[in-house]
């Protein structure tokens, strides 16, 4: 039987869930803002890296619901619910991109007159990266995404009470328009916000690389609300080991895929051995950097390889736990390799910067993660589909 419209929202659990995301997310924008005033530039850099991170989480899970729709998957849809409120993150991105935007000059080194003057190679580049261009870019781009998480969020919480069949049939035409945009925006987003750090950088493959981390963290942070809810008793319909296997294997997949495209990256800028490219990976090969590129690929890549690569792991709930946890912290870590080499090149900082990066990231994204499950049904109890999906079996 399925429960109600509320199944967990005045549980003692979700209540103390929101208390806990409201204080680590607070805590953190109060350790940022210290660090703001001891730090100016250090303390954007951190919100940068904070930006990256949850963008990555939200747009990463409203892919996976499109993913859903456009191949008309069945066993997923009973977790649908927990990625919709996950991609929830999406209209509040902007509260972390105004005191960015408001502050380029200090964050990104193109937009220094000096800099452009010294290196005539940013030249051409210039009708592209100027303030007023990324700006409007950036504006774009979120608003794109709004829309598209606004519709299909919609259509699926009308279904709710409608129980109307064409509800899922206007988010496969949704998801179809989305996922080509989805592709340019995503990119352009990591080109502006990560790749420009270093302007006279640039890869053919780092759309593909941001994407690989966004969506193997979504699918990790979906695993870690879906399994723990269902474990504790308070997910509103009883999950099975097949479901649970298909978020193992998953997960396995798009580790494979990320340290993929990692390496087909890396591989491609040693090849080439071309000083604007190598210029970016030589300081993340020395010094403190040298240490986080190999924690990076351990707990990225091996740590998931080896505790997923058997079927029984991947139904296994605390295995499951575990390696999502280790997913989003090595996710956390990439962000940071990729965003404070341009800040501190010669050693890997560690301050309250830092803390307040992953207190803002993790909490931004529980603490809207538990005002929607507070005003919403945790599964689609008006999908058509539902049923099917209780009793999936491999």
């Amino acid at each position: 039987m399925i429960a109600g419209r509320h199944p967990w929202g005045s549980n003692q659990g979700a209540v103390a869930f929101r208390k806990m995301s409201y204080t680590v997310l607070m805590i953190g924008v109060l350790i940022n803002f210290f660090s703001y005033a001891i730090e100016p530039e250090h303390g954007l850099f951190s919100l940068v890296m904070s930006f990256a991170f949850v963008a990555s989480v939200g747009l990463g899970a409203l892919f996976w619901v499109a993913i859903e729709y456009l191949t008309s998957a069945v066993w997923s849809v009973a977790m649908r619910r927990v990625f919709e409120f996950l991609a929830g993150v999406i209209p509040f991105l902007i509260i972390l991109a105004l005191p960015l935007l408001f502050n380029l000059h200090e964050i990104f080194i193109w937009t220094h007159k000096s800099y452009i003057k010294h290196n005539s190679g940013m030249l051409i580049k210039l009708p592209y990266l100027n303030a007023i261009s990324f700006t409007i870019r950036t504006i774009v781009i979120l608003a794109v995404w709004v829309l598209f998480y606004e519709l299909m969020t919609r259509n699926s919480l009308l279904q709710d009470t409608t129980h109307e069949e064409d509800l899922t049939k206007r988010n496969i035409k949704l998801s179809a328009a989305f996922m080509p945009i989805f592709g340019v925006t995503l990119t352009l987003f990591a080109i502006d916000w990560l790749m420009s750090l270093s302007p006279s950088w640039y890869s053919t493959i780092f759309g593909v690389y941001y994407f690989a981390g966004a969506s193997l963290a979504a699918m990790a942070m979906g695993t870690l609300m879906v399994v723990t809810l269902n474990e504790n008793g308070l997910f509103p319909v009883k999950l099975s080991r097949d479901h649970y296997y298909n978020l193992g294997g998953l997960i396995f997949a798009f580790s494979n895929f990320w340290a993929y495209i990692a390496f087909s990256q890396f591989m491609l800028i040693w090849y080439g051995n071309l000083p604007e490219e190598t210029a970016w990976i030589i300081p993340r090969m020395n010094g403190s950097w040298a240490a986080i590129s190999v924690i990076l690929v351990f707990f990225h890549f091996l740590v998931p390889f080896v505790g997923l690569i058997t079927r029984s792991a991947k139904m296994k709930p605390r295995r499951l736990i575990s390696i999502s946890i280790c997913i989003l912290l090595a996710h956390a870590l990439d962000i940071y390799w990729l965003v404070m080499p341009a800040y501190s090149e010669k050693r890997a900082p560690f301050s309250l910067a830092e803390l307040s990066f992953l207190l803002i990231s993790f909490g931004f994204v529980f603490a809207v993660f538990a005002q929607k499950s507070k005003r919403n049904s945790l599964i689609p109890v008006g999908d058509p589909k539902l049923k099917k999906s209780l009793e999936f079996q491999i």
